[in-house]
Parts: structure tokens; sequence; C-alpha cells
């Protein structure tokens, strides 16, 4: 103790100890120590000159600092103190100790931000020394592990400074330490779990570690978004009070943009999730908008980065269209178009607001066409494309401003031949208002103004209104220039090549050059693949020798791009020459060019566009971003049009005038075969129509089939409910007959023989009482048979056997017929499926030949004899189309056929069923009555065998068994009651 007091306290007496042999003797009361305090209290120590001798404690006690936090997880103190060393000798941030006493709370900022030493070879000297105490400690990955862990402790003194070693780990080796976390269990959302601290500082700085740890890793943004990390965010944006907060809300910003720039999947969930929405309230902007603080300006140039972050052009171009549509439904294009168009907005606000509105609107129509219908609050109200127009073209705006406009304008004109029609007719003579000022005057004025920027701007914004649209390139060759008084008008088209040809006036040295290069690039554009406006353009004979002469001289550095775009300019004029000018053909341009230029000498030329250095920066990105006005000549949309010239141009310029004659013989050709594909195409459309038709039919017929099969089993469900009830009417009249109705049936029959004929159930009823007189007739012989002998019992009994056999064989022969019916109509239905299913098969055969026919015919452009087999498959196909129409007719006759044959086989197989329940309900009713006659028999028998022995008890002497029957039926029953 006295040591440790003579390192922190007062002065001992004798010789002073070095700072690295204090260290050391501090390093090993730290190993020795077995009492906790004595290791808290060098551990102290240790933090204490940790800043001063960074190097000798960073050497010699990061491992007993290691060790520290390991075993001495009990002692937030200790652990406190051994973070806060690790942190310093980590760190390459330079500033001022804050010593923190025991038991009392000093203060501690808000954010972990801290402002570095202005010295750069000692911050250099710093890094260095960071970096290499940061690989000291990840190299065993569990160090990093054991970090992830301390920041569960929920003390102060133990997660606040473990927060801050971590984000400085992730300073200095972000990709080792992100990999480390990356496959640890629960490392992210052990981190997430900061922003949850209630515990400003810690949260705060929580923001900074997550922000570290997100950089460039995809994998670790996307756990990021999905442990709630957009929720957690904006709620805490909202809390600091949005765009009025302060570098809390700086810090969540620079975490979104980090989570969603650049990565797909996190910008769809934070759509998906309906994030863009709460985003609106962040640029609703009072009237006043004066005073605005710098932490403000920050904030909302953050926001609207987040918002073009979402719909960049170097994103999905689904998703960037997604999140367009999703920002005009939610009113956030509406709220940017309202700070566009305020007062008093800082300049950098309003440029980062203009370029954010261009993405939102980029290739979006309705966000198009609603920007365009949006005015200024001027008085009379202005569009705000000619507010923004008439910046652009003001040489004192700042130069990055009209560069946002220029952006902007590019963005409306995207993909948007509405609006570019909207611009070009501004132009025409027929629609200028001269009261009011159009967004095409101001493009002429700053296409001919004093200034170099203002030409530039104007001839690139030009050219947008005509990209890729012919019909507007044509449209305005109609616009028509006043150039001084007493002088007939020219053409804007003749203007532009008279500036360029004008040596004189402009000269080829400064910022002119910037003017021919604007112009040479409107040109470009205008006449390539116009044919039209290459003929007016050569139609001047001026134009042609400035070309020539203009690529054939030997200039300076300086001159070589413009020399490379009039060969492109020259070159275009070959390519989409349609030879209507007899000075000026294709073959004549070329020889001229071969005399007065050279094939080789023209393709170097040529070449110098695409080698010049800002071409390729001019490539990149659409959005216009150059440091200086200097930088400013190629725009994103020419250098597309320039790799896909430069190719073709070259072939044109070294073809020669039989190969030219060779591809024009080819292109009519291809011309004509494209005219035979499109007829034919045209037939497919029609076959393809009755083909439709031909399905609705089966369809139908199908549909038709249902409702007769639905109608078939409801008719034979109600057969069978006349069959109920016919069977229970046979059941009623057969208990109802006396056992005499045998007669008073014949006398009914003999009454029927006057009347007139009955129907098919009253003859039902007759024969079913003949049938049950039969029955009774033959009950009553039975009966009488009883009293014979037993001879004739024996004989009774044969004679009963055979109606039983007779009977038997009567319901086999007639259940055989029912059977061989039954057959006969399941082989009906069989053949009606086989019909069926032979039309599903001959109608998945007309769509294979369909099919078939459909690829032939788009391999027609091979040649003729691919024409003269479609032909003939087309033949064919028409053919087999009315054979298979005339048997869909004919199946639909035979179907209603067998509809009707099935309805009387049903009728007929229903009036089988009946008469074999009937003979078998008989067959039944006999056998019964035969079981019911042969017990009476054997009880007779046996009445019989006991009167005989009663007779021989009593002493009588039988004989014989004949002169028993003569007796007196009174005389027997005497007997049976004896």
């Amino acid at each position: 103790m006295n040591f440790l007091r003579g390192v922190m306290g007062g002065q001992p007496a004798g010789p002073q100890p070095t700072g690295a042999e204090t260290i050391q003797k501090l390093c090993d009361r730290v190993a020795s120590s077995t009492l906790l305090e004595d290791r808290r209290d060098a551990v102290r120590a240790l933090k204490s000159l940790s800043k001063k001798y960074r190097l000798d404690v960073g050497t010699q006690a990061m491992e007993h600092l290691v060790h520290i936090l390991q075993t001495d997880r009990s002692d937030s103190d200790i652990l406190g103190y051994a973070l806060d060393t690790l942190y310093n000798i980590i760190c390459n941030d330079e500033e001022e100790e804050q010593d923190e006493s025991e038991g009392a709370a000093a203060p501690v900022p808000a954010s972990g931000k801290h402002k570095s030493v202005p010295d750069e070879s000692a911050q250099k000297q710093a890094e260095d020394m960071g970096v290499l105490f940061t690989d000291k400690f990840i190299q065993d990955p569990e160090n990093v592990t054991l970090l992830l862990a301390l920041l569960e402790e929920f003390d102060f003194h133990v997660r606040w400074p473990g927060v801050k070693l971590l984000t400085a780990l992730l300073k200095n080796q972000c990709s080792q330490v992100q990999g480390v976390i990356l496959v640890s269990p629960m490392g992210v959302s052990r981190l997430m779990d900061l922003l949850a601290d209630s515990r400003e500082v810690i949260r705060n700085d929580g923001l900074l570690l997550l922000q570290q740890l997100t950089k460039g890793n995809a994998a670790i943004q996307k756990i990021v978004a999905f442990e709630s990390a957009f929720e957690r965010l904006l709620d805490i944006i909202t809390e600091e009070g949005s765009s009025d907060g302060g570098i809390v809300v700086e810090d969540c910003l620079l975490l979104l943009v980090n989570l969603l720039k650049n990565n797909s999947s996190n910008q769809n969930f934070f759509k998906e999730g309906s994030y863009i929405q709460k985003m609106k309230p962040w640029f609703e902007v009072g009237d006043d908008n004066s005073g605005w603080s710098a932490q403000k300006v920050t904030n909302l140039h953050l926001m609207l980065q987040l918002v073009r972050v979402m719909v960049s052009p170097v994103n999905p171009p689904g998703a960037t269209s997604s999140c367009q549509r999703s920002m005009f439904q939610c009113g956030l294009l509406q709220q940017l178009c309202t700070i566009l168009m305020a007062t008093g907005v800082p300049a950098d606000i309003l440029t980062e607001t203009i370029n954010t509105v261009s993405e939102v609107i980029r290739g979006s129509q309705i966000n198009q066409d609603y920007f365009a219908s949006v005015n200024a609050p001027s008085n009379p109200p202005r569009p705000a494309i000619v507010v923004l127009l008439m910046s652009m073209v003001n040489e004192r705006q700042p130069f990055v401003l009209r560069c946002a406009v220029l952006y902007c304008f590019q963005c409306f004109l995207y993909r948007n031949q509405k609006g570019q029609g909207e611009i070009v007719s501004t132009l025409l003579p027929s629609t200028i208002d001269t009261n009011s000022i159009s967004a095409g005057q101001l493009l002429c004025g700053g296409l001919f103004s004093a200034d170099s920027l203002s030409n530039w701007c104007a001839a690139v914004a030009l050219a947008h209104a005509l990209q890729d649209n012919l019909q507007q390139k044509e449209q305005l060759l109609r616009v028509q220039l006043a150039t001084s008084m007493g002088k007939p008008p020219v053409s804007l088209l003749q203007q532009c090549t008279n500036i360029l040809s004008q040596g004189d006036k402009i000269s080829r040295r400064g910022s002119k050059a910037q003017t021919r290069v604007g112009l040479l690039m409107l040109l470009c554009t205008w006449i390539n693949s116009c044919p039209i406006a290459v003929t007016h353009f050569l139609h001047n004979q001026d134009n042609i020798p400035f070309l020539t002469g203009q690529i054939s001289e030997n200039l300076g550095e300086e001159e070589r791009l413009v020399q490379g775009l009039c060969a492109l300019l020259l070159g275009i004029c070959i390519y989409y020459n349609d030879n209507s000018l007899e000075n000026y053909s294709k073959e004549k341009l070329k020889q001229l060019i071969e005399k007065r230029i050279g094939k080789e000498n023209f393709v170097e030329k040529l070449g110098f566009i695409t080698k010049h250095e800002l071409y390729s920066r001019a490539a990149q990105r659409p959005q216009p971003t150059f440091p200086s006005q200097e930088h400013m000549l190629f725009d994103h949309e020419f250098t597309k049009l320039v790799k896909d010239l430069e190719g073709v141009i070259t072939k044109a310029v070294h073809k020669s005038s039989e190969e030219e004659k060779k591809e024009e013989e080819v292109k009519k050709t291809l011309e004509q075969h494209d005219s035979i594909v499109t007829q034919y195409k045209e037939l497919i459309r029609e076959q393809d129509a009755q083909i439709q038709e031909l399905r609705e039919q089966v369809g139908t017929l199908a549909a038709r089939s249902d409702t007769l099969e639905t109608t078939v089993t409801q008719q034979q469900a109600q057969i069978l409910q006349h069959k109920d009830q016919y069977n229970i009417l046979k059941l009623k009249l057969g208990k109802g007959e006396p056992p005499g109705g045998g007669q008073g049936g014949g006398q009914g029959g003999g009454q029927c023989e006057g009347v007139p004929p009955m129907n098919g159930p009253q003859m039902e009823v007759l024969l079913l009482r003949e049938e049950l007189e039969e029955l009774w007739t033959r009950h009553t012989l039975l009966q009488s048979q009883l009293e014979e002998r037993d001879t004739l019992v024996n004989t009774l009994g044969s004679e009963a056997l055979s109606p039983e056999t007779s009977a038997g064989s009567e319901h086999s022969e007639l259940t055989q017929a029912v059977l061989q019916e039954l057959e006969v109509l399941k082989d009906q239905v069989q053949t009606q499926a086989a019909e069926i299913s032979r039309l599903q098969t001959e109608r998945q055969d007309l769509l294979q030949r369909a099919e078939a026919a459909s690829s032939a015919r788009v391999s027609s452009d091979e040649g003729s004899a691919a024409v003269a087999e479609l032909e003939s498959r087309l033949a064919a196909q028409t053919t087999e189309t009315e054979r298979l129409k005339e048997e869909v007719r004919v199946l639909a006759e035979g179907r209603a056929g067998q509809d009707q044959q099935l309805a009387s086989s049903g009728s007929t197989a229903a009036i089988l069923q009946a008469e074999k329940s009937r003979l078998e309900t008989e067959l039944l009713e006999s056998r019964r009555e035969q079981d019911d006659l042969l017990m009476l028999l054997a009880d007779q028998d046996q009445k019989i065998t006991c009167l005989r022995g009663r007779l021989r008890d009593l002493g009588e002497t039988i004989d014989d068994e004949d002169d028993l029957d003569p007796r007196d039926p009174s005389e027997e029953e005497e007997e049976e009651d004896d």
C-alpha cells in the first residue's frame, strides 16, 4: 500500500522509479495479490497511467487486464477500471482523462464523440498504436466474446466502458471484430439491447457502436434490421424532436443510412413495414424558416439522404419503383415539393431537396405527372419546372444548385415521353405564349447566352427532351429563331451549327470549349436514329466541310475531345443517311473521309471520346456531380449513346459499297420476312381466337353434360321413390284381400270385360289379384290333402317341392335377364365415357397442334422454306379445325341421343328391378307357406301316433291302419278330449 501511495500520492524520499518500472511493479501486484482490494488499487493505478504511458501499459498490462475480466466478474469496480484501461490504450481519440472517484458519479457526456488533436503526425502514430493493440486483443476471439458477455452487466461502471471499448475495437479493425461478433451466439442481439437502456449515455454510445458494427457488412445489417432496429430508431428520432433534435437524431439517421444503403433486403423490409409513411412528419416545415441551426441542417440533410437511399438509381428497378409509389401515396413527395418551393430554406438543404425530388420522380410516370402540376407560390403562379430552369440558366446561382436543377430536369424527362412533348411544344410557333416565360424560351436563352455553363446545361437539358423520342426530334425541326432585325428566321438546328462553325466568335480556349461540347452532344442526340434530321443537317452546305476540317486538323490536347465529337457527328450522318441527297450519300461521305481524313485517322479521333478521363467519371452515375465547372463536359446518357454508336460507326466507315448493297438487300429481305411473319402472327391470333371459341364450346358442352348427369341422377332418385311407393301399394293390396278374394277377383275380372282398357298400374293390380287367387287355391288344396294318409303326406311333400323348384328356376331366369340388361346398360355407359375421352384427347391434340404451329411461325424468318412449311401447316390446321368443329357438333347430337337412351334404359331397369322385387317377395311367401304346411303335417303325424298308442292301451285291436280313416271327425275330437 505504501508503494501505491507513492505512485498516486505524495513524493517519497529517494530516487523516483521510471514509468516503465512503476507499470511493471503494478502488473506484478495485479498478478500476485490475493486480496481483491489490492488488485483493484493496482488496476486503478494502471488506469491513471494508461494515458501518459500508453505504450508501456498496453505492452505489459494487457494480459493481466484480460485475466481480471475473466476472474473478477463479481466486483464491478475492478471490471470498470480494467475496461477503462483497455479503452485508453486501444482508443485513438485524444481527450482529457476524466477521473471517477468511488462512490461519486461524475458527469458524463451525452455522446461518445470526441475531438481529435490537429497534429496529424501524432494522430497517425496514435492510430498505428491503437491498431497494434487491437490486433493483440482480438488475437484470441474469446476476448471479444468475453466483452460481449460483460455488456449484459447492468452496472453503469461496467456496461459503459464495455460499449466504448468495443466501439474502439470496431474502429481499428472493423471486419475482424465483425466476424467474431457475427459467429458469437446472440452477439448482435446483446448489442441491440443497448438501445433499450434507460440511461441515455449508454443508449447514445450504443448508437455509435452499432454505426461501426453495421459498416459494410450486409449480414449484420440484416440481423440488426430484423431485431426491430427500424422501429426503435424511428421512435428515438420522434422522442428527440425529429429534425429539431440534437446529435442523437444525427446518430440514428447515420445508423439508418448504414442499414439501408445498398441493401435491397433491408430496403424491402423498411417499405413493407410501412416505415416510409413515418418519415413524412420529418419534412413538415413552418412558414418561418429563418434561423436554422447547424444541427437542424445536418439532421434534415441526413433525412433527405435517407429518402434518396430508398430510391437510388443503383437499386433494383422494381424496388425503386415500389418505393416511389409509396412515397407518392403517403404524401412524402408532396411534402418535399413544399420544401422545394418554400422561402428561407438554406441553400444546401434546397440543393439536397432538389436532388431528392429528382430521384423520387425519376422513371415514375405518376410522380412525374404530379411534379409537372406543382406551381411556385408566386403571382402569377408559375410551374415549378420553369422556376427551376430560371435558376439553372442564372449564372449568379451556386454551381451545385445549378447542377441539382439540371439533374431534376433530366429525371423529370427520364422515360417520360409525355413530359418531353410538353417541353418541345413550348418551342413550337403555334404554342408560344408571349405573355409568360416557358421552359422552351429559357432553354433557348440559356443555349445562346454568353455563359458557357448555361450553354452546356441548356444543351444537355434539351438533348434529354429528345432522348429516344423520334417524334419530338422531328417536331423540333420546325422551331424557327429570329436572329436579328431584317434577316429571315433560321431553324434551331441551323443556329446550333452556325454557332459551332463561327470560330471567330467562339474561342477554342477556356470555357468556350464547354459550349462547343454541349452543342455537339445536342446535335448527336438530335440526329441519332432520325434520318429526317440527318437530311436537314446535310442540307446546309457548310456543315460537312466544317466537320471534316475540324477532324483533319492537328490540334492540342484540349481540342481532341471536340475532334472526337465531330467525328461522332459525321459518323451518325453516314450511319443514318437515307441517301436522299445525292451529294452527301453514304458512299460519297465515306470517300470524303478517306480522301481528306483517312479512315484510320477518323477512327482514332473517334476513340478520343471514350479515352477521356471525364468520360468514365460521367458514365458511373446519372447525377451530374462535378468538383468544378471546368470538369463539366459529359452527360451520363450521352456516354451510353457513345458506347452504342462507336462500334457501328467504325464498321460503317470501313464497309465497301458492295457490302452496303448486300446489307440493304438483307435488310429488305428481313423486312419482307418480317411482314410475312406479321401476317402469320395475325393468322395465328385469329386461329387462337377460334381455338378459344372451340374451348368455350367444349366448356359449354361439358356444362350441359354435367347438367344432364344431374338430371339423370334426380330422375333415378325419383324412380327409386316411385318404386318404393309401388311396393308399399302392392303390400297394402296383398294384406287387404280376404281368403275368398279369389272369387271376388274372378268376378271383378268378369266385370272388366265391358269396360275400356285399363292403364299400366290397374293392369298390375289385376294381375296381383289373380296371383293371390292362385295362392289361396293352392293353400286350400294343401289343407284338404292334410287329411289323407301318410302316403298322401309324402306325395304332398313331393308336390310341394316341385313348385319350389319351378319357382326357383323361374327366379333364376328372371335374375339372369335382369343381369344381362344391366350389363347392356354398363356397356352403353362405358361407350359414352370412351366417346368423352376421345373428345378430350382430340381437344388436347388441337392445343398441341396450335402450339406447334405457333412455334413454327416464330421461326419463319429463317427463309422461304420455313414459310412454305408454315403455309402447309396452316392449311392442315385449318382443315383439322373444321373437322373438329364437325366432330363437336356430331358428338353433341350423339350425346343428346345417348342421354335419351340412358333415360329409357333407366326406366327399363327400374321396371325390371320392380318385377324382380315382386318375384322375390312371392318366392319368400311361398316358402313360408310350405314351411307352415310341413309343420302342420308333422303335428298331424304326431297326433295319429298318440291316438294309436291310446287305443292300444284301451285294449283295442288295430289290424290295419286304413280302418281308422272312415272315422267321424267328432270321434277324434272326443278321443282327444279323453
